[in-house]
């Protein structure tokens, strides 16, 4: 998506050079030369690059009012002959950069390429903390609690954490959590998700690249690493890193530098990595396909994220909240959701997790059209696996108890070993065996 460049400045001249270098870079440029037009026609942008001393008054008048309609609002101002103190003012006023002419192209790119990129972090960063803040760490079954108790407990250091879990479980949710309560949540919550950028590009996002380090690079661009420096870097589906990624991933982790491509300059980042995964990445580790000391390194505090069909008693708080979120999103009425259909999302194994529920929510939202959401609307894929309320109980059971014997065979029913990949005391595992009946088959 192109983004948007409005230029305030009476100088033809400089306003079609800024356009020319600007359109070329495929940003969408509007151009304005006096604060009478820019009061006239207001408009919306990604940034703005305002000239200090316009025909009818200050650039900086212009600044104010732009940050204080959008205290984010990235506003760049430009001049040939500001004094000291308009420049000390445009600071004061939240001007993103001070640029003197003649401007430079590659200082002017490069500065609204770093503008544009910190307001979408603050933008990013703004919608984790209402998403983290409005809850959706819905949940109070047993194992929904044990994993956010370790995150709590993972988040208050600057350990790393490495979330295990199916797609679809919240892992990002988690991550974010993590970082809002944290030593780094006053920095940044930067994103990447290793599995849907090409192996051939992500060396690129991580690490940033200087101008002409390779075909296609125009300018410098800093990677995810400088961009998350004093916050938290995300890396999810950190299974799906190509070898040579790997290999740098693990020096900056053991020694705390970045070099951009095409650079020899060491740039010292302070950052807390999340990574996730949906992968078995100790037996990667141990078959070669992922290396045994990056592992090592990202799997300081292991958590699991448990899969919707092991917290079923969460569904209905699930529901609900997804159901209150989407009616409020659509300017829809409220709806109620009848308990037989409640008792049939409980009873679905939901092999998409808590990403699947919501948007079977939100269909069967669309497509009732009163006020309650009855039986009539449960999706065909659920209908053949609605239980009877008597059988709910068994439904659970057998969940759980499919759930201990996975983890016991694939620990070759050690105890000990089993109870710590399901996060329980051994005690508690032992308990657990006896009332669900489950023992090894000779």
């Amino acid at each position: 998506m192109s983004h948007h460049v409005v230029i305030v400045d009476d100088e033809p001249n400089i306003g079609l050079s800024l356009r020319l270098i600007l359109e070329r870079e495929k940003y969408r440029v509007s151009i304005f030369k006096s604060i009478a037009e820019f009061r006239a026609r207001p408009l919306r942008a990604d940034a703005w690059l305002v000239d200090v001393r316009l025909p009818d008054g200050s650039g900086i008048e212009i600044l104010k009012q732009l940050r204080a309609a959008d205290p984010n609002l990235p506003v760049v101002m430009i001049s040939g002959q500001a004094t000291i103190a308009e420049a000390v003012e445009a600071t004061r006023a939240g001007a993103f950069d001070f640029l003197e002419k003649p401007l430079s192209r590659d200082k002017v790119l490069l500065t609204l390429q770093n503008a544009v990129e910190q307001r979408r972090l603050r933008d990013e960063n703004a919608r984790l903390r209402e998403m983290v803040g409005s809850t959706q760490m819905v949940g109070a079954s047993d194992s929904w609690q044990r994993t956010l108790d370790q995150a709590s407990l993972a988040a208050a250091s600057d350990a790393r954490v490495l979330l295990l879990g199916e797609s679809g479980t919240g892992k990002e949710l988690l991550a974010a959590h993590i970082h809002q309560t944290s030593p780094f949540a006053s920095g940044p919550f930067v994103k990447v998700n290793c599995a849907a950028i090409p192996a051939d590009l992500l060396e690129s996002e991580l690490f940033g690249y200087e101008k002409g380090a390779f075909t296609g690079a125009a300018q410098m661009r800093r990677g995810k690493f400088e961009l998350a420096d004093g916050g938290t870097l995300f890396l999810d589906e950190v299974g799906d890193l190509s070898p040579a990624a790997q290999a740098k991933l693990l020096r900056v982790l053991q020694e705390g530098e970045v070099h951009r491509l095409g650079s020899e300059e060491v740039i010292r980042v302070n950052v807390r990595v999340v990574a996730a995964t949906n992968r078995d990445l100790e037996q990667m580790a141990a078959n070669g396909g992922f290396r045994q000391d990056l592992y090592y390194r990202l799997c300081v505090v292991p958590i699991r994220v448990p899969p919707l069909r092991e917290r079923r008693d969460d569904i209905p708080a699930l529901v609900n909240y997804f159901l209150e979120e989407f009616c409020r999103r659509n300017n829809f009425r409220g709806k109620m959701i009848d308990n037989e259909v409640l008792e049939a999302l409980q009873a679905y194994h939901w092999p998409g997790n808590a990403r699947e529920l919501r948007n079977v929510v939100e269909r069967m939202a669309i497509l009732t059209r009163g006020d309650l959401i009855a039986v009539e609307a449960i999706p065909w894929e659920l209908r053949n696996v609605r239980p009877t309320p008597s059988s709910l109980h068994d439904t659970r059971a057998n969940a759980e108890r499919d759930h201990i014997r996975r983890a016991l065979e694939e620990h070759n029913w050690n105890i000990s070993a089993a109870a710590r990949a399901l996060g329980l005391e051994r005690t508690n595992l032992h308990k657990r065996l006896r009332a669900l009946g489950v023992a090894r088959v000779k």
